[in-house]
């Protein structure tokens, strides 16, 4: 009895002392991990139509690492990196490596700043995971083929496909006007590229902070799974991330992370990721 009692103890000790896999920082004052793209200052009477130079030729993307108007700048708070997005012309940072299966988390909050066509909506950014090719291939030009995080006023965790982007999620059926509100009771349906539903879904709640507070923002990516969590509640389950090319789906499962300029200022920090070599099994449960 002694020494099977030892032997749990040790077991124990064993399983106690297991270290998680380490957390990666990827924001410094330099922001040596990331590089950024722009693509137009938003004009006040812009109706969709090609912006043309002086010369009437169409007007290319300011482009990438063009960061001469300081749309994304590092700051100090309380002896720690801040990312600073003035949000005044739209377009991204994001990471100079691509990434599998992990778990990235970030605090995120808004500044007081909203510029053209936003000045009277909603504050708005995203997380734009899983992005590949090339730059602008989404919405005005501005960002890659990928799936997004919604970050915005009341909307935080939202989804949105970009370019031509699709995934299932667990959520209610939409019905006329209505949108498709993601919910851990309801089956996996289908959205974005190729599907019925287009590619747009609800959080499944409002876990937001008010204004001026710092909110925790977690992604976990495994295989083709992910899961959005806003200030420690899971509000979105998702699977079978894919894009669509010449009518094929293929499996959207790596790439690199941008986060958004979408006209409104907006602040980061304490970004860090961490390689998951399984599914933890708090989440694992929601796939069954």
């Amino acid at each position: 009895m002694r020494h099977l009692t030892i032997l749990l103890l040790i077991i124990i000790t064993f399983y106690s002392c297991k270290k998680e896999p380490n957390w990666t920082p990827l924001l410094d004052k330099e922001l040596s991990q990331w590089d950024n793209y722009l693509s137009f200052r938003y004009p006040e009477n812009y109706k969709g139509e090609t912006l043309k130079d002086e010369n009437g030729n169409p007007m290319p993307p300011i482009g990438l690492n063009q960061n001469q108007h300081h749309v994304f700048t590092v700051i100090e708070e309380n002896n720690e990196p801040v990312l600073k997005i003035s949000g005044e012309i739209y377009g991204c940072v994001f990471t100079k490596k691509e990434y599998a299966n992990y778990h990235l988390r970030l605090k995120m909050k808004w500044g007081e700043k909203k510029w053209h066509p936003r000045k009277n909506l909603l504050k708005d950014s995203g997380i734009l995971y899983h992005s590949i090719g090339p730059h602008g291939a989404e919405w005005w030009k501005s960002w890659m083929l990928s799936q997004e995080f919604q970050i915005m006023e009341g909307h935080m965790g939202d989804f949105w496909s970009q370019a031509n982007s699709a995934i299932d999620i667990r959520a209610f059926t939409p019905e006329h006007i209505m949108n498709p509100v993601a919910d851990e009771s309801q089956s996996f349906l289908p959205m974005g590229k190729g599907e019925k539903i287009p590619g747009y879904c609800m959080r499944s709640a409002n876990f937001e902070k008010p204004h001026g507070t710092w909110n925790t923002i977690e992604l976990i990516c495994f295989e083709e799974k992910s899961i959005h969590i806003v200030n420690g509640e899971i509000v979105m389950i998702l699977k079978n991330s894919r894009y669509v090319e010449n009518d094929k789906k293929i499996p959207l499962i790596k790439g690199k992370i941008q986060i958004q300029s979408e006209a409104t200022e907006v602040f980061y920090k304490n970004i860090e990721i961490r390689d998951l070599e399984s599914l933890p099994t708090e989440y694992a449960k929601y796939y069954d």
